[in-house]
């Protein structure tokens, strides 16, 4: 053995003959609380002070006014802020994948869940498009059959909440069997192709929404349902929503 080979095996033999096992007993945690008590460190205060002034003044900049406060509580299968952020999606959503594929959106499809705040009575800024959709969930067309229609309306049938809709009719009786189904006033034809815009967590089959992965097709408009409310609201001088007939029940 040379004198090389002699200093990497005495090297071997130590690593070996040094090294224990360690195994994992037990982890422990401790809880910090966050409250009015933590000082806040001056100087990291004043590092960020002109950002988060700045972005306070973008987002409270004011795009239109409500002309009263609206709850997604206010209605029993269609509420007037439901209503609106479906609308918004049609109104916004539309031209875009128009202009793709050159085929109009025939529905649109919300959950009740989303909608996180109410719209308050006065200015409406970027703020309040935070506060009613702080999620970053984008805005996704489907396309369905007529069937898959269906199913969409034995959903909405059966969740019995106002689950926002645009482009679509529902009729229920005082049992919550269907009256009248339609599409843009039409009735639903099992074969024909319908365009269902969405936004992606249901598309992937959030709040058990599964019949969209029937879909044969589904384009990406890469615009989030936050940036339709904040385009939407800047096209709209006053907001004055309300309940309609698109999903009833008769008593």
């Amino acid at each position: 053995m040379n004198y090389k080979h002699f200093i990497y095996a005495i090297a071997i033999l130590i690593f070996y003959g040094c090294r224990k096992d360690y195994q994992l007993t037990k982890i422990e945690g401790k809880r910090l609380e966050i409250d009015e008590n933590i000082v806040a460190n001056a100087e990291i205060e004043a590092f960020i002070k002109p950002y988060r002034m700045h972005v306070n003044k973008n987002l409270d900049r004011v795009l239109s006014y409500a002309v009263d406060t609206y709850s997604k509580k206010d209605g029993e299968f269609n509420t007037a802020i439901g209503n609106m952020m479906a609308d918004a999606v049609m109104r916004q959503s539309n031209p875009i994948f128009k202009k793709r594929t050159g085929n109009d959106l025939d529905i649109v499809l919300l959950n009740y869940g989303g909608i996180r705040s109410i719209l308050s009575q006065g200015n409406v800024s970027i703020r309040t498009a935070y506060q009613i959709m702080p999620f970053e969930n984008s805005v996704v067309v489907a396309t369905l059959k007529g069937t898959d229609i269906k199913a969409i309306v034995s959903y909405l049938q059966n969740a019995k909440e106002a689950h926002p809709i645009a482009g679509m009719q529902l009729q229920l009786d005082k049992n919550f069997n269907v009256i009248s189904a339609t599409i843009k006033g039409q009735p639903i034809e099992d074969h024909k192709t319908y365009y269902v815009a969405t936004n992606d967590y249901l598309y992937h089959g959030g709040d058990h929404m599964t019949f969209f992965k029937n879909s044969s097709n589904v384009e990406l408009l890469d615009y989030k349902i936050r940036n339709v409310l904040i385009d939407y609201f800047t096209q709209m001088d006053t907001l004055k929503p309300t309940i309609d007939k698109r999903f009833t029940k008769h008593n």
